[in-house]
Order: structure tokens, then sequence, then C-alpha cells
């Protein structure tokens, strides 16, 4: 058996020292050269490099706007300790735009990406090949609605690293919204297949073949990812509710739903099905929840609910304030099966050509 005593102070030598031996074990031939892969957009700061692992395992738990906070501050550490640090400028801007979109509703604040892009442009100005850097900027071009700029990034981010775990995961639903079913689910299953311990991963997949209607395996995809972490479940829990849903089966979609009752996407869930069960002031409830917490900054949620609710002249009232808003949540309108009753309706197809979504 081969040790392996070194200085702490070269974490990434030794790294690419382990990396190298385990290849020659498995006779695996690695893409590229290992020594470039690893050390690619790192550190040599020990201290650094262990803040960027901490920020890394509070990223993958983060839900809300409180939690959102200690990823973002472990990142600037660790930028902090290594001006240079490429991996830790990608990792921040999509723990803040990440945060911004989903947990916090930030995205409507104006300049609100301008620290997002920089932090992207400059990992990618450190780093060009680095797959987190062209991975943060699609997430940014999707969530500000630059389809095509976004699908550009993502198709940049798996050319340079193609078994990369955040590209696949990000880039795998990316693929789904845009309506590349084939594409994502691939991506996403390549994903599971790498890093079959990863919840998200599994959630990635759930997301990729919801957006295809495939909702049994969704439903599966999703359980996957709860079972490994119960804990850090609630999107799992809220989308597996809505493929119930949308695949008919009522009785366990409620189970779903309510299973962490104080998360937005729960509430979203929790509106559609109560009403279809004929529970009307529950719905509302849950509806009149997500208002106060989200404002404006949930206008694409009301237009699933209203969708669903079958008032449609309410619901295309909210698409077009979305638009007018830029609301991220767009970026789901092409696949989103909560919105087809609107479908046919003019006001929604003129948003569709607005939005520009790539062949």
């Amino acid at each position: 058996m081969k040790t392996y005593d070194r200085d702490l102070g070269d974490v990434l030598q030794l790294q690419t020292e382990i990396a190298t031996a385990v290849a020659e074990v498995l006779k695996v031939t690695l893409l590229g050269d290992v020594s470039a892969r690893i050390e690619g957009g790192g550190t040599r700061n020990a201290a650094a490099f262990d803040a960027y692992l901490r920020g890394l395992k509070l990223a993958r738990t983060a839900t809300t706007r409180e939690e959102c906070r200690a990823p973002i501050d472990a990142f600037s550490e660790a930028i902090r300790l290594d001006s240079d640090f490429a991996l830790a400028y990608a990792s921040r801007s999509l723990s803040v735009w990440e945060c911004a979109v989903h947990y916090s509703g930030d995205w409507i604040q104006p300049g609100i990406d301008a620290g997002v892009r920089t932090d992207a442009q400059r990992a990618l100005a450190l780093a060009p090949t680095l797959a987190e850097g062209h991975v943060a900027l699609s997430t940014l071009a999707s969530g500000r609605l630059e389809l095509a700029a976004a699908d550009a990034a993502c198709t940049r981010a798996l050319a340079v690293a193609p078994n990369n775990d955040r590209a696949l995961y990000e880039c795998s639903r990316l693929a789904g919204w845009l309506g590349h079913a084939d594409a994502g689910i691939a991506a996403a299953r390549r994903d599971v297949a790498l890093d079959p311990l990863n919840p998200l991963s599994h959630r990635a997949l759930g997301d990729t073949l919801r957006a295809a209607h495939r909702y049994p395996e969704a439903i599966v995809a999703y359980q996957d990812s709860i079972a490994m972490d119960p804990e850090h479940s609630a999107e799992a829990y809220a989308r597996r509710g809505l493929s119930y849903f949308l695949g008919g089966d009522l009785t366990q979609a409620q189970s779903s739903c309510e299973a962490k009752p104080d998360y937005y996407e729960s509430w979203v869930c929790q509106a559609v099905l109560y009403r279809r069960l004929g529970r009307h002031d529950a719905a509302a409830a849950a509806l009149a929840r997500l208002v106060q917490l989200g404002g404006d900054a949930s206008a694409y949620q009301y237009v699933q609910i209203h969708a669903q609710w079958g008032e449609r002249a309410t619901a295309l009232e909210w698409l077009e304030k979305a638009r007018r808003l830029g609301d991220p949540g767009l970026i789901y309108l092409k696949t989103d099966a909560l919105m087809d009753p609107l479908r046919n309706e003019p006001r929604f197809q003129a948003v569709m050509r607005e939005l520009k979504f790539p062949d």
C-alpha cells in the first residue's frame, strides 16, 4: 500500500498525485492532463481550499435566504485567502445567483446580478477553460432569460469538462427546460452514474424527466434524492408532489406536497392540489402564504396557480407582469405542464415568441 505523507500546504499537488496513482491502478484513461485538470482554477493555499470545500457543503443544503449566507461567506473567505482562486469566484457567483432566484427573491432588485457577472468573468479570466465559470455565466443568462446565451455557455462548459458534476447538473436541467428532452435526460443520467450518492444529481434527473412529462420516472428519481438526504429535500418533496399531481395520483400528491409545509414550492403544490380536491379555503391559504413571502418576485408561481384554477384572465395578467419583471421562472414556460390551460391563448403565445426559446 502506498502512503502519501506531504506538507498540507500543497494540497492540490497531493490531489494530483493521488488521482494519478488511482488512475494507474484502475487502468483508467483520464481526459487530458491530470495535473492541469485538478489545478486549473484551484489553489495551493490549504486554508483557502478548506473554506471552498466548506462553502460547497453548505451550498448543497441551503434553501432559505439565511442559509444562503453561509456558503457565500465561505467562498468569500476563500477568495480573501487567495485572490486568484478561480473556482471560489465561480462558486460564489453560482451561490449568490441561486439564492437570489430561488430562495430570497432578490433577483427582482435592480443591479443584483452585477457582482454575479463580475465573479463569473473573473473566474474565466483566471482559468478560461474552467467549467464552473461557464456554468455560472449560463445560470445568470438563463435567469435573465437570455436563453440562447445560456445554452451556448452550457455547451462550452460540457465541451471543456464533460464529466463535471456542476455542469451536468445545471446543463441537464437547462436542456430539459428548453425542450431538449433527450439531451437533458442523458446528461442527468450521466451525472447520476458519475455521482450516484449525490441527492442533487437524482433531483436533476427528476427535473429533466418532469420537463419531459415522464412523471412515473420523475417520481422515482425524486424519491431517490429524498432517500439520500430527507432533511434537506424540500424541493424534491414538492416536485415529487407536482409529478404525482400531474400524473393524476392526488392521494400521493397530497402526502408529498405536505411533507415540507414551510417551503414555497410546497405552497404551489398545495394550492393547485387543494383546489382540485375542492378544498378552496386551503388552496387560497397556500396562495396567501406565497404572496406574503414572495410578493411580485413570485409572479411566475401565481401564473401556475391561477392557470390550474381555471382563472385564465388572472393567470395571463400575471404572465405579462412576470414578463415585464423578467421573472427567471419563465425559463420553465415551454415545458411546464401547469401552463397547459393557457397555451392556446394569444397572450401566452406572444410571451413565448418574446422569449425566443432556441430550437
